[in-house]
Parts: structure tokens; sequence; C-alpha cells
């Protein structure tokens, strides 16, 4: 029965101790002298991949969890109507630059026309003159004659040149036309190439929100993106040492699930309103009760190297520092800090 007693009391001693050693490192972790913390989680920016037309979800090429790159491929909708759309499109500038060619040949006879019957008018405007000119040498009869052939001359050039104004705004027309058929291919191409949706940035995808067959309204979404390029953490501190916390300071972050690995991270925002704020703040005391949201972003090219194992969601602690002169400690040097 001793026996027994002696071990549980051992056991007991054993448990406590153990409590005791990782409460004390627990401690010494979180009193860190020149450094303030915080409790977060990680977090990325979220990319909703929507649909810019309405239309029947065809293929999508990826799935849950999978990494995508910047301009791959990640869904494909239906583009029948639009192919259709394309080849009225395109049937429609054929015309139209057909059209443009016969009108372009149209103004060239009506310039030429013009050409033509302002020879014939200046001849029998120089004889009409001229008969003028003669007085008595003349007869009434050649003077008349002169006098009419001058005035159907000057109504035939008349005639030429407002033909020329119409075979000029013809081909104006003509050339508009073909205008406005490049720019309904245009549309339609862009609309053929908005169909095909493409990442924008490089992530993972979080989750499907549409399915093969599915129809889709204007702005729906069929995937959400999440940025692995832009993971940071969250965290809270309170008034008196949020004051003391500089954009750009260095930070380190502490993840429950790798906890012997700190991860190099930057202060980039500090909020300017307190997050917490009680219904009065009229002493030291309630001023300290206020708490301002910061965020310790995680450098891009360390993200980059480590893609594959980059989560959302893992919980952990941020450390930053806000004495300068104070020195890392050594649970959160980094790998080249340490001897």
């Amino acid at each position: 029965m001793k026996k027994i007693i002696i071990a549980m009391l051992v056991l007991c001693a054993a448990a406590l101790a153990f409590y005791w050693i990782k409460s004390y490192r627990e401690n010494a972790r979180l009193n860190v002298p020149g450094f303030a913390h915080g409790n977060g989680r990680l977090e990325a920016t979220e990319v909703s991949v929507s649909v810019k037309l309405s239309g029947r979800v065809d293929e999508i090429k990826v799935n849950e969890g999978d990494l995508v790159k910047k301009g791959d491929v990640l869904v494909e909708m239906q583009k029948n109507v639009l192919n259709a759309e394309m080849l009225q499109a395109t049937a429609q500038k054929a015309e139209a630059e057909a059209q443009l060619k016969i009108k372009t040949q149209e103004l060239e006879i009506a310039k030429a026309a013009v050409a033509e019957k302002q020879s014939s008018f200046d001849r029998t405007k120089s004889e009409y003159e001229r008969q003028k000119g003669m007085g008595q040498a003349t007869t009434q009869q050649k003077l008349e004659i002169a006098e009419a052939g001058y005035r159907s001359a000057t109504a035939e050039l008349e005639a030429a040149q407002a033909g020329v104004a119409k075979a000029e705004a013809a081909k104006e027309a003509a050339y508009a036309a073909c205008l406005s058929a490049e720019a309904q291919i245009a549309r339609v191409q862009a609309d053929i190439d908005d169909s095909t949706l493409k990442a924008t940035k490089r992530g993972r995808i979080q989750y499907r929100v549409a399915e093969e067959g599915e129809v889709l309204n204007s702005g729906d979404s069929v995937l959400n993106l999440v940025d692995l390029t832009d993971v940071y953490m969250t965290f809270f501190l309170p008034e008196t040492v949020a004051g003391k916390v500089k954009i750009g300071a260095e930070a380190r972050i502490i993840l429950d699930a790798i906890p012997d690995t700190p991860i190099p991270a930057q202060i980039t925002y500090v909020s300017s309103v307190a997050q917490f704020t009680p219904k009065t703040v009229e002493t030291q005391e309630e001023r300290e009760k206020l708490m301002f949201r910061i965020k310790a972003q995680i450098k891009p090219e360390l993200l980059e190297q480590y893609i594959e194992y980059v989560k959302t969601g893992l919980p952990g602690v941020v450390y930053v520092q806000i004495d300068p002169e104070a020195q890392w400690p050594e649970f959160l040097k980094l790998k080249s800090e340490r001897k």
C-alpha cells in the first residue's frame, strides 16, 4: 500500500513539476522586455472569382485546395451564343468593307465626272465671255447660243459637284459601318475572353461556390481564391503599448503548430481608432482598456519560398519589437541568427 501511495505522490510531483516548468516557459515567452505580443490567426486576402456575363458554367478546371498561379485558367463558361455573335459580326464587317470599296470607287467616278464637267464649263465660259466682248462684231444668235452653252455647263458642273458630295457622304457612312462592325467584333471578343476566368494572383482555391452546368447571373461567384502572397496576422494591443509600435517595425510570428520556428514579419498597419471602446473613457484605467488593431505582414518572398506549406486560419502569437535596443530572445531568433 505504501508503495502505491509513494508512486502516486511521485506521479503527482512529476505532473506538478511538468505543469510548473510549462507555465514558467510560457510566462517567460509572454513577458519579454522590450517586446509586445498579441494572439491572432493567419489571414490572407480573399479574391472572389466571379462571372462578368450571365451564362452556364461549362467546365471548372480546379478543385478546392489547388495551388494556382497568375494567368492559370480556372473556369470556362459556355460560349455558343458568343461564337455565333462573332460569326455574325465578322460577316457584317466583310459586308461593310465591300460597301466601302464600292463607295470609294463611286467617289472616284464622281470626281472624274467633276473634272470633265469643269473642263466643259471652262470652255463654254470662255466662249460666252468672248462673244460678249465682241459687241457689234458678233450676232445676237451666236451670243445666245454661247450663253445657253455656258448656263448648261454650269448646271452640269454643279450637278457633278453635288454627286461628289453625295459620294463622299456615302463613303463616310460605309467607313462608319466598318468601324461599327470592328467595334462589335472587339466587344464580342472581349466577352469571349471574359468567359474564360483566369487567376489574377498566385494563391490557393479555398472553395467552389458553383458547379458545372449551373446558370449564373452577372457578378455571381464561382470560386473563392486565397491570395497566398498577402498573408498576415491581425492582433490587438492596448493603447499604452500600441502607441509605441512603429509602422515597419520588425515582428516575429510563433504558430501553435510549429512553436520552435519563428516566422519573420513586419508591422504594416496600426489602427488609428480603438476597436474596443468602453462607454466612457474618463479614467486612466479605462483608457488602458482601449485596444488597437495591428497587422503583421509576412514577407512575400518568404511566402513564395514556402508556398506549399502556407495555410490560413492557423493560430499563433505575434511578437513586435517596441524597444529598438532590445535583443530578440533565443526562442524568437531566426535560424540564421542562432549560434
